[in-house]
């Protein structure tokens, strides 16, 4: 600190720190990182990286499943060619015959008893040919083909579809289908979403959108891309509670008024929050489904779930608005499952993206047929989720594009293990180990944890200054403000204790918060970050005191 009567050990200057405030919590990552695996080195203390969001949990059974299926697979094409190191395309005609009898030959083979209970399951629930669907699966898994259809494989598209149903409906069908587009992951799902946007003319370079904030920082990075060079409007999760001055996370209606403004075209939700991690409230989607159906029929809504399955009975915009929603979904998270590169777009079979495209001028519908001319004799009929396939792959190599076929094997295989869990024991064990470390980084820090049932608890955000009013006070607060930088917790963090969070003002939260991953470390440490958090607001508050002293 510069001034008087407090000393500031940190190896950054505050003109450094100020520098970093440009840098998206990603990059300033990596200047931490390096600071906490330079303390550990000298002080051989273990370094605690709560910056990343990979969950350091699996879902075994239905990868079990996935490489059981492979050697059936193999095996099967071999039967069709069978040379050295080759085989051939797997065959259809009596394929549910043929894995029966290798189920019964292998019966102690990991992930075997699944695959049989899948099947049953997928060709009663579905109505599925048992030919059909385990061809689909083998050919998929051995990968000798192109994805066809190429937004999503047949039996794939009903079995995630009902998945998603699942655990995005809250317990309340919507009337309907959504259709779905397999994606690498929901990082990928976020640029075509942009792209096709764009490229159909649902918004216009510099048009105004509106964004949920605290969020992922690519929804605060990408409008700001030349090629967009949106206006940007925040629906600011800024509510508090009156008891205790903490935030909730909650959007006040005054937010949602905002989007009663009709230049703006669409907005984005990522619902749970992150880095809050909190879901939208029942009243304030009933508040956003009132402004559509009264104000906002046309407004677009795109909506990122992918810490849904965290929060217990949760509810997707996409099932209340589902006409006006593009749902977003990652597999990530819940399965353990990054490297993967697994996620869907849904979009509902009666949207309004197809009727905002069929209501353009003729001059800009001229244009996008044009563009999408080599695909269709009618390419004014082209839905938008197709349109969006195509645009993924500049349109031109429509004919390769799709997600991987063993990828979406493996998607499907994660959606058929949830379905088949009747007793919700997967859901309920991974949702414990993101509530128990929550428990313990409160316990950690000396207070106690509130209730709220609309927590993920994936990641939280702490604000410090919030923490430090209730635990001391507001003259505290304000020497804080004017002694110390927002930054010097993280690079105490990691010069002292060679621990590693992010600044939750790089996804726009407040200034003085933190983000602490708690799905990506060992359940003890996060009683020792809470201990290490306490232990650094408790050495300014003494500096106050001593210059109180003076």
């Amino acid at each position: 600190m510069n001034a008087t009567g407090v000393v500031r050990k940190l190896s950054v200057t505050l003109e450094q720190e100020k520098q970093f405030e440009k840098l998206s919590p990603f990059e300033l990552k990596d200047k931490l990182i390096h600071l906490a695996r330079e303390s550990s080195r000298k002080s051989a203390r273990a370094m605690l990286n709560a910056g990343r969001g990979n969950p350091n949990w699996i879902a075994t059974t239905p990868r079990n499943a996935f490489f059981t299926l492979g050697n059936f697979a193999v095996q099967e094409s071999k039967s069709v060619w069978d040379r050295p190191d080759l085989g051939g395309m797997p065959q259809q005609d009596g394929i549910a015959k043929r894995f029966e009898r290798y189920a019964a030959a292998n019966f102690a083979a990991s992930g075997v008893d699944f695959l049989k209970r899948a099947v049953k399951y997928a060709t009663g629930t579905f109505g599925f040919d048992s030919d059909a669907f385990l061809h689909e699966l083998v050919d998929g898994i051995i990968g000798d083909q192109y994805p066809s259809p190429d937004r999503m494989l047949v039996h794939a598209e009903r079995v995630v579809h009902e998945y998603l149903i699942q655990e995005m409906g809250g317990g309340n069908r919507p009337p309907g289908k959504f259709d779905l587009f397999a994606v690498e992951g929901g990082t990928a799902a976020m640029c075509y979403i942009f792209d096709s946007l764009l490229a159909n003319r649902l918004v216009q370079r510099g048009d105004k959108i509106a964004l949920s904030t605290p969020t992922f920082t690519p929804y605060l990075e990408i409008p700001r891309l030349d090629r967009f060079s949106f206006r940007v409007v925040e629906i600011q999760a800024s509510e508090v509670s009156d008891e205790s001055g903490r935030h909730t996370w909650q959007y006040p209606d005054s937010e949602i008024e905002k989007l009663s403004d009709p230049e703006i075209k669409v907005v984005f939700f990522v619902n749970p929050s992150n880095p809050p991690s909190t879901a939208i409230r029942q009243e304030t989607m009933d508040r956003l489904s009132a402004l559509v159906g009264s104000k906002r029929p046309n407004l677009m809504i795109v909506t990122d779930d992918v810490y849904g399955t965290f929060v217990p009975g949760f509810r997707s915009l996409m099932a209340d608005l589902p006409q006006n929603t593009i749902g977003v979904y990652s597999f990530s998270k819940y399965f353990g499952c990054t490297g993967w590169r697994l996620g869907v777009v849904a979009i509902h079979e009666d949207n309004v993206f197809d009727r905002k495209i069929a209501q353009l001028p003729a001059k800009e519908q001229a244009a996008l047929n044009e563009r999408y001319g080599t695909l269709t004799l009618n390419p004014e009929k082209l839905r938008f989720i197709d349109r969006m396939v195509a645009d993924s792959r500049c349109v031109a190599l429509n004919h390769t594009a799709g997600l991987s076929t063993p990828q979406q094997v493996q998607m499907t295989l994660f959606s058929l293990f949830a379905l088949m869990d009747e007793t919700g024991a997967y859901k309920r064990l991974s949702q414990q180990i993101v509530r128990d470390r929550m428990q313990a980084l409160w316990r950690g820090m000396g207070v106690d944890l509130p209730d709220d049932p609309l927590r993920a608890d994936y990641y939280t955000t702490l604000d410090l200054m919030v923490w430090a009013r209730r635990t001391h006070s507001s003259e505290f607060v304000q020497f804080l403000q004017e002694h110390y930088h927002p930054f010097d917790v993280l690079f105490a963090l990691a010069e002292r204790y060679s621990t590693v969070l992010l600044n939750g003002s790089g996804f726009e939260g407040p200034e003085w918060s933190v983000r602490v991953s708690l799905a990506n470390l060992p359940d003890e440490a996060y009683a020792e970050i809470g201990a290490q958090l306490s232990a650094i607001v408790h050495g300014a508050f003494e500096a106050w005191q001593a210059q109180a002293r003076k």
